[in-house]
């Protein structure tokens, strides 16, 4: 004789509860416990979802845009509130230490903005007026600038030397004419 059909109830199951009722019976038979598995099961999803959040995070507040004087001028709204580098020209005169901040004000294509920085890194030794800056931070609500970094432009080292000047000496040369050969006699 044939098999005849199968329990009803066993029809009835989905196969991928069928396939957990056989991982849990062979879990069952190697020792392993069903609550181990839960545990190992939530913990792996904290640590993965922690890790996620971390990395969002992490991006969203290390995006930093790019605008000059003239576009924050004309920027409103939430805009004025994300972290942005503006760059100018240190106005002359400008620079003031007031009780642990430095304010000045940058220049660029006539217009200009107030900053104020209070970071806790010392100031560039080219930072000083004239010089070119780079700022990052935010715009603040009394209109200043708050800056958390500032960068300063380095003045070139290698510029080129009037045609007939003798060039500098290297560190460690003297300009003594360079030495003949010996002609071995």
């Amino acid at each position: 004789m044939g098999e005849g059909p199968s329990p009803p109830d066993r029809q009835a199951r989905p196969a991928a509860s069928a396939v957990l009722e056989c991982a849990l019976l062979r879990d069952k038979a190697r020792g392993v416990s069903v609550n181990a598995r839960k545990k190992f099961v939530v913990g792996s999803f904290v640590i993965i979802a922690t890790l996620v959040v971390l990395a969002y995070v992490g991006y969203t507040q290390s995006k930093t845009y790019y605008h000059t004087i003239s576009e924050v001028a004309t920027m409103h709204g939430s805009v004025l509130e994300q972290r942005m580098r503006v760059s100018g020209n240190v106005r002359d005169g400008s620079i003031q230490h007031v009780d642990g901040r430095v304010d000045f004000v940058l220049e660029e294509e006539g217009k200009t903005m107030p900053v104020s920085y209070s970071g806790t890194d010392p100031l560039p030794d080219t930072f000083k007026d004239g010089a070119q800056a780079l700022v990052e931070g935010h715009l603040g609500s009394n209109g200043h600038f708050e800056a958390e970094q500032i960068q300063a432009k380095c003045a070139s080292k290698y510029q080129a030397t009037a045609p007939g000047v003798a060039p500098a000496p290297s560190p460690g040369q003297t300009m003594a004419s360079p030495a003949t050969p010996n002609s071995g006699s």
